[in-house]
């Protein structure tokens, strides 16, 4: 019997009546991609993929507690699911007390598209950017640049059930599309990402036209020295940035006193005023165009998540509310640790409350800075601080009297998040955005353009 045989829910209510535990979460994966790659203005590879994962939690109680086991299987066929539920209920009974026991979650109304087949994309939803894409490779090669790049779009849908009666589902699209241009002797080279959830939103020919300019702009090279420049972020490395501060911000974390956001002598930060521009930093599942689960899917325990929260709806959060830092990272054990409310990290990251002004604008009023255009290689240094070290990649303009007069070299940076939010001096309009060094792991964020007055550039890199 092959692993798609079987439909996922049929899968997931077959693995809970198999289940002997006390208490059991199946979360069945269905994943489904297409993805197209380009180099030199030709397109090279294209490609449908299809699988199936599951993961079996198994909930036993003893005297001192209950224990989890947890294990994950790809390629599950039907006579795999015996020995998948036996080996996470050996694991639970072979583990001590897990600290995150609570009981699994209940009362959660069942999805309506439980027992519907999963949703599942293919190489139509390229239909329309396939040949816009053409109509950028040979303006292009008109004008004296290569492209290279990459499209790909995969859709998940996600079925959860529990020995609890939970039946839920989530269908989760995400595209993303990255886009370089270079000069025929590879000496000048420019980014462009976006973010996507169908491919409808995004045209090859508009970022070519954006990369023609900025190969423009980086005929000048001009060397400049490391120190602090006022600089203008664009919303692609100010996601990067905020994505790791939401990574960072573990409510148990901060009580303990081992990050940015733990008060001195004791508690949290929450309460406190981290910029007094009037930003808003919040995740929300249903926010247009970046819409995320609407439940917790927790197929492993960690900091800020526990496998026995499982389904727990996710609602909108402000992390920081115009300015104020409001809430950190819990799950319902560490939000009853530290008396803070339950707050799942959520799966889109959203800062409102700059300007209406396009980054251009933003240039247009600059009389000396730089303007990067993405970052990469992120590292963190200090998480008492949330230090950061990073470097700047393709692309770093220097402007002078509101105009963009040349590239200049690459940089280490060394910032904090948190501190940059405190001395930003001006944010522009919220736009959606591709952070480009999490785009792996994290896709659905919306920003603005910062300005940060004292940008720290630690060190020259000779990074392209």
């Amino acid at each position: 019997m092959s692993a798609r045989s079987n439909k996922p829910h049929e899968i997931v209510e077959r693995a809970l009546e198999l289940s002997r535990a006390d208490g059991c979460v199946v979360i069945a994966d269905e994943h489904s991609t297409a993805n197209l790659r380009w180099a030199g203005n030709a397109l090279t590879t294209n490609g449908v993929t299809r699988g199936r994962s599951l993961t079996v939690v198994a909930t036993v109680d003893g005297k001192e507690g209950t224990a989890s086991g947890v294990v994950s299987r790809s390629a599950v066929t039907a006579d795999d699911l015996e020995p998948l539920v036996r080996a996470a209920e050996a694991a639970a009974r072979g583990a001590g007390p897990a600290e995150d026991a609570q009981p699994l979650v209940t009362g959660v109304p069942e999805a309506p598209d439980f027992t519907d087949a999963p949703a599942e994309t293919s190489s139509a939803v390229f239909a329309d950017f396939a040949p816009a894409l053409g109509e950028a490779f040979a303006r292009a090669r008109a004008g004296g640049r290569e492209l290279y790049g990459f499209a790909n779009h995969e859709l998940v849908s996600t079925y959860v059930g529990t020995s609890t009666g939970l039946r839920l589902r989530h269908d989760q699209p995400t595209g993303t599309l990255e886009l370089n241009a270079k000069s025929p002797d590879r000496t000048r080279s420019a980014w462009a990402g976006r973010s996507t959830r169908d491919f409808k939103d995004v045209d090859p020919g508009t970022l070519d036209a954006e990369l023609a300019v900025r190969l423009g702009w980086a005929e000048r090279r001009v060397d400049l020295p490391a120190g602090r420049y006022e600089t203008l972020l664009p919303p692609t490395a100010v996601a990067d940035l905020l994505i790791y501060q939401l990574w960072s911000a573990s409510g148990r974390d901060a009580a303990e006193g081992r990050t940015v956001f733990s008060k001195p002598g004791g508690g949290t930060r929450v309460g406190e005023k981290l910029t007094d521009l009037p930003l808003t930093l919040r995740s929300d599942p249903n926010e247009p165009g970046l819409e995320s689960a609407p439940f917790v899917v927790a197929h492993s325990s960690g900091g800020d998540q526990s496998v026995f929260d499982n389904g727990l709806p996710v609602g909108a959060t402000e992390w920081v509310s115009e300015g104020e830092l409001k809430h950190l990272t819990t799950t319902r054990h560490t939000a009853g640790l530290t008396g803070l409310p339950v707050a799942p990290a959520g799966g889109n990251l959203i800062l409102d409350g700059g300007q209406d002004r396009s980054l251009e604008d933003m240039v247009a009023a600059t009389e000396r800075g730089l303007l990067l255009t993405c970052l990469w290689y992120i590292r963190e240094v200090d998480p008492a601080t949330l230090l950061l070290t990073g470097l700047t990649r393709d692309g770093v303009y220097l402007v002078e009297n509101g105009q963009v007069t040349g590239q200049v070299n690459n940089f280490r940076f060394n910032e904090s998040p948190v501190d940059l939010l405190g001395r930003a001096t001006e944010a522009g309009r919220t736009e959606k955005t591709l952070p480009r060094e999490w785009s792996d792991w994290f896709t659905r964020a919306a920003m603005p353009a910062l300005r940060v007055p004292d940008f720290n550039m630690s060190s020259v890199s000779q990074g392209v």
